[in-house]
């Protein structure tokens, strides 16, 4: 049945408002940290940003908590600390998972690579990009601020609310470049993605089924040193399939 409200705006449709726009295609960002003040705070649920109302109440009503405003001069200005560490998720493709290396100055982005090669700008692309070829190395020179840290990027939809449209999960740990590999494979692999003798794809295969979790990790260091943090995890599932309505009874 037709909501009577949208009536309202028959007799009067200029005043009618225009429906929100965002300047990207996301309708929220799942986050595993806030900022307290100026100190970063890691947290054990995942945090939700939206501009939509209605995407909040059922990220709410999904996850657990409930939508507040935040401070802050981006248009995802709702926030919803949840109270579910792993929620399942759709990947179109291991097209939707991309990873570089990014160091960002005063003017912005000053080092964009693969950790071999310059990404950006155009001028540089393709050219060495200096960066040490030990993991090890690299961590030291980003935790310095003379180096890029990883920038993993992953979007998707909901599994129980696919209707939503595409979130965007931003990572920068270290731990989760480690296994990245190994997630890509296996959504290639769960998908029935082929590739041709070129690396191109012959076959684009479907959707894959994963859960996006925060995995806390504690351990004692043989020098006595509790040790303790969070780090995003993926795990694929299987293939996707699309619930499809019964037929009608004969």
């Amino acid at each position: 049945m037709a909501n009577n409200i949208a009536r309202i705006w028959e007799t009067d449709p200029e005043s009618k408002p225009m429906a929100r726009q965002f300047s990207d295609d996301f309708v929220g960002r799942f986050r595993s940290g806030r900022l307290v003040g100026k100190q970063p705070e890691a947290l054990n649920e995942w945090r939700v940003t939206t501009g939509d109302p209605v995407v909040a109440d059922t990220l709410a009503a999904l996850l657990g908590g409930s939508p507040e405003e935040w401070d802050t001069d981006k248009e995802d200005n709702i926030e919803v600390l949840t109270d579910s560490a792993s929620v399942e998720i759709i990947i179109e493709s291991s097209d939707k998972i991309d990873a570089s290396m990014k160091l960002f100055g005063m003017s912005g982005l000053v080092h964009h690579c693969d950790g071999v090669e310059f990404l950006s700008p155009e001028e540089d692309k393709g050219q060495k990009c200096g960066c040490p070829p030990l993991l090890q190395d690299r961590k030291d020179k980003a935790k310095s601020g003379r180096g890029p840290k990883p920038s993993i990027d992953i979007q998707f939809k909901l599994a129980d609310a696919p209707h939503l449209g595409l979130f965007r999960f931003n990572s920068g740990s270290w731990e989760l470049v480690k296994t990245l590999h190994t997630v890509l494979e296996d959504v290639d692999k769960a998908s029935g993605r082929e590739y041709d003798a070129d690396d191109k794809v012959s076959v684009q295969g479907v959707p894959v089924r994963a859960t996006l979790s925060i995995e806390n990790v504690s351990y004692t260091t043989k020098a006595g040193r509790d040790v303790s943090y969070n780090r995003p995890v993926v795990k694929v599932l299987g293939a996707y399939e699309v619930a499809q309505p019964l037929a009608d009874a004969a």
